[in-house]
Order: C-alpha cells, then structure tokens, then sequence
C-alpha cells in the first residue's frame, strides 16, 4: 500500500531512540519530511546524515518552554500534516513508595507539555482542514502494570485529554489518537527489566524472558513494528480512524477490547 506521505511533513518528538526514532526513518523512507525534538543531538546528526533532505532536528527538553517555543515555530510557516507526541516515561515505583515530587515531575514529563505543544499546533491543523494527531503512551492505559503507578496514571491522563480533544476537533479533518504499545525491544524497557529483576532477585535476562513468555506472541515487539501502524495511523488513509486507543502488544492484554 503506498501511504501517499511523500512531500507531507511531520513532527515526531522524542526521535533519538526508540519508538521516535524508527518512526522518524518510517516517514523519511516514505519521502515525508521529518521536524524532530530529542535531548540527544548524536542520534539526530546520524539521521540528518541518512536523509539530509528530509530531516532537520531541534536538541531540547521538551519541558522547557523555550524548546517548546522553537518547536512550535520551527513548523510555523509550514503545512503541518502530523504529529508524533512521544517521550520516555517516569521512573518505576509503586503507589507507596511515591512522594509528591515524584507524582510533579511525573506530570511534567507525561502529560503537561504535551498538552502545551498540542495546543499550539492543533489550531494551525484546524485551519488547514487537515492534521494527524499520535500520541505514543503504552499498554498500561488499558492494562495497569504492577509497580509502574506514575506512568500508569498519567498516561491514562494523556488518553483522556486526546478522547476529549478528538471529538472536538474531528469535523475539521484532524484526527487524535493513541498507540498503546506493550513490550519491545527497545531501551525505555530496560527499566521494567531492571525493576522487575530487583523486585524478583533474578537476572535481567532472566526477568526478560519471564516477560517474553507472558506474550502470547512469545516474543517482544520491534519498533520498526509499531512504526509501520503509525505511519498508517499518520497517513492520509486513517481519515476515519480517531478518538481510538490502538494496542500493539502480542496480545498481552486480557480484555475483550484490547
């Protein structure tokens, strides 16, 4: 199927690894133009390098207003057909081992400036009469995972603000939705390992593999996976696709509607 995202340019923050990162490369092969956000600033030169016509970079903390500014005005003068809102998530720890810096910095990191850098950009798609909206989050806004309380409750936060924004925004071409991924080989899951691994007394292979077996699928995901739905979710195709939570997870999640 050709998606038809040749010359369409998209914003994908959090690129320098991970989901961000193989979803940048999925819309540069595509021949999408490519506006990224990460922290890291070695990874984006190497994907500069790879699409030099394609892919530009801001380094930053998306936390920070004046990153939050520069990206919003990197894209200011320019048909905006996408975004891709995407980050790590907050440390491991369950609901009683939390203190209220961690619970500020938790809505910091998952859920404020994501809210702050949609609504810049929303009214730019409004206006246009089109837009794709992504949010990246994770299983556990369908499915809590033990000793994950933070990302836990405010992803399903994230959720809440794209249902709500989806219907509002949906007679004027722009969808929002959400990709819910499970477990993958990437390293944002180095963290569930290594608590899993602790909490347990066992190796981290070992956590892995107890992992891998719970997946129906017997195995972790790719990112290259997820990047391949998001870049449909992202195409001009998935016009009548919004307000959705989308899983991506071998099957891992045990309701109905998963």
């Amino acid at each position: 199927m050709d998606l038809n995202l040749k010359n369409q340019r998209f914003l994908v923050c959090g690129a320098g690894s991970g989901f961000g990162k193989a979803i940048a490369e999925t819309l540069c092969k595509e021949g999408a133009f490519v506006s990224s956000v990460s922290r890291s600033e070695e990874p984006m030169k190497k994907l500069q390098a790879s699409y030099p016509h394609l892919f530009s970079y801001i380094t930053g903390d998306l936390r920070e207003t004046a990153v939050l500014d520069a990206v919003s005005d990197s894209v200011a003068e320019k048909t905006l057909h996408g975004a891709v809102i995407n980050a790590g998530g907050p440390p491991a720890k369950g609901a009683l081992d939390t203190t209220m810096n961690d619970w500020d910095a938790a809505y910091q990191l998952v859920l404020r400036w994501k809210i702050d850098l949609v609504s810049r950009i929303v009214p730019k798609m409004t206006d246009q009469g089109y837009g794709r909206i992504l949010f990246i989050e994770s299983q556990s806004v369908k499915q809590p995972i033990p000793n994950l309380v933070l990302s836990n409750a405010m992803r399903m936060a994230v959720v809440g603000y794209a249902k709500t924004l989806s219907g509002e925004v949906a007679s004027k071409g722009v969808t929002v939705n959400v990709l819910a991924p499970g477990s993958h080989n990437t390293p944002a899951i180095e963290r569930i390992v290594t608590n899993r691994s602790e909490s347990a007394g066992i190796t981290p292979a070992e956590a892995r593999k107890r992992m891998e077996l719970d997946i129906p699928v017997g195995r972790m995901g790719t990112a290259d996976e997820i990047a391949s739905l998001a870049a449909w979710i992202l195409s001009g195709h998935a016009g009548f696709v919004t307000g959705q939570t989308v899983s991506h997870d071998g099957g891992n999640i045990a309701g109905v509607f998963g």
